[in-house]
């Protein structure tokens, strides 16, 4: 059958389950709704992509959630969600909802060990990190070396030693396209994605992502939920489409279904 008449159908469920008991509609930001950019400052969503969450968010029955490795804040700011939408920042570390132009969000808070570890990782990556070409972000839970804008040396540099860092009892790694995150939590999209739904009591869910950290996601949700990589390379998802312009495109046709 045709890829694109098997995606279309899973749209049709999807379309069906919000008129029944809802339907949660779970989105990266940075390689889905946005374009990547070296700058991630830059990112913005496409101007498709903001029209196609705006329709969605006012059909009945489906719930939207932005689940991005980006803090949270950071998130909000970037991708001017519709009213009502959840957000998921960190990899599912922190947790929050956009409503009446602000983040409602729910603030984390670690315990003493994992935040002395943190401490710590943050202190050993930023002097690695010193004087070279490569960058590091601060989240609640983690710290993150950015490569996309170092040089190759300075890249396959750093990311040995942020890799090595990892190896320390109680950190969790995340290594995806230029970037090698630490976590002192042990949170994935997958497990995020999981607690919306039970949450909002919807067995119908969609996923999209582009990342190498999105492939946690797709491995842990079920057979029937509506996974989509975007780009190239290896997958667990069941579906694939080039870039984020199919991504406006696809969300565009699950709100005309809806309509």
């Amino acid at each position: 059958m045709n890829a694109d008449r098997d995606l279309d159908a899973a749209l049709r469920g999807l379309a069906e389950a919000a008129r029944a008991a809802g339907t949660l509609i779970g989105l990266d930001f940075d390689g889905v709704l946005a374009p990547l950019r070296d700058d991630p400052d830059a990112s913005r969503p496409l101007p498709e992509s903001s029209r196609a969450l705006e329709r969605l968010a006012a059909a009945p029955g489906i719930h939207l959630a932005l689940v991005s490795g980006r803090a949270i804040a950071d998130l909000a700011a970037r991708s001017d969600p519709p009213a009502g939408t959840l957000l998921v920042g960190s990899h599912g570390a922190e947790r929050g909802r956009w409503v009446g132009g602000r983040l409602d969000r729910i603030d984390l808070q670690l315990d003493p060990e994992p935040a002395s570890l943190l401490t710590a990782l943050t202190e050993d990556l930023v002097a690695a990190v010193t004087d070279t070409t490569g960058r590091v972000e601060r989240k609640p839970a983690s710290v993150v070396l950015h490569t996309r804008t170092a040089t190759p040396d300075d890249a396959a540099r750093l990311t040995a030693a942020a890799l090595a860092l990892g190896d320390r009892p109680g950190v969790d790694v995340l290594h995806g396209k230029d970037v090698v995150e630490l976590s002192v939590l042990e949170v994935t999209k997958g497990d995020a994605l999981a607690t919306l739904r039970a949450e909002l009591g919807v067995d119908a869910l969609a996923y999209a992502g582009d990342d190498v950290t999105d492939e946690r996601a797709f491995a842990t949700l079920g057979p029937d939920d509506v996974t989509i990589k975007v780009g190239d390379g290896p997958t667990a998802a069941r579906f694939r489409v080039g870039a984020p312009v199919d991504v406006a495109h696809v969300l565009d046709r699950l709100a005309d279904l809806l309509d």
